[in-house]
């Protein structure tokens, strides 16, 4: 990585409903944990730069910023709006009996993807195939997409009230 460079941005969303925050938050950070476990095994200094976080879908979907970045939906389209959006929009990749499925493209023109199963346990099934089967490929692709800037989105506020 250039010394200035900025950093890069791989970010995995979940929803914001209770049920989302209590079952598929800790799911995510644990897909956030392997995924940086995968970006260092890759000792690859096109992906040195990555930084892995974990966002709300309603901050991924208000915040243009975001939207350029590699990005992992986790959780179903009903707890999570940015799943429920990439429904029709990102291709399947792996559907298994209709309980869990992983969405991406097989171009992977975009850097994105979608996993999530009808249930916590599905998904969790479909977090681990994720992670075998498709991960390194969408890190691959990673490799290739160039920073995207941060804009601040605090408008200026300052946070002591004066």
């Amino acid at each position: 990585m250039a010394e200035n460079a900025p950093p890069r941005f791989l970010l995995i969303v979940t929803g914001s409903t209770l049920r989302a925050e209590q079952m598929d938050r800790p799911l995510a950070y644990y897909l956030k944990r392997r995924a940086e476990e995968a970006l260092e095994a890759f000792r690859n200094a096109d992906l040195a730069d990555y930084e892995v976080h974990v966002v709300a879908d309603f901050r991924w979907i208000h915040d243009d910023s975001l939207q350029g970045m590699a990005t992992i939906s986790l959780g179903g389209p009903g707890v999570n709006e940015l799943t429920h959006r990439w429904l029709e929009e990102v291709p399947v990749a792996l559907a298994v009996n209709e309980r869990y499925f992983i969405q991406m493209d097989p171009a992977l023109d975009e850097p994105r993807a979608s996993v999530w199963g009808m249930d916590n346990p599905t998904t969790q099934i479909a977090v681990s195939v994720f992670l075998d089967r498709f991960l390194p490929r969408l890190l691959e692709r990673c490799a290739t997409v160039p920073p995207a800037s941060l804009e601040s989105d605090d408008d200026g506020d300052s946070e002591s009230d004066e």
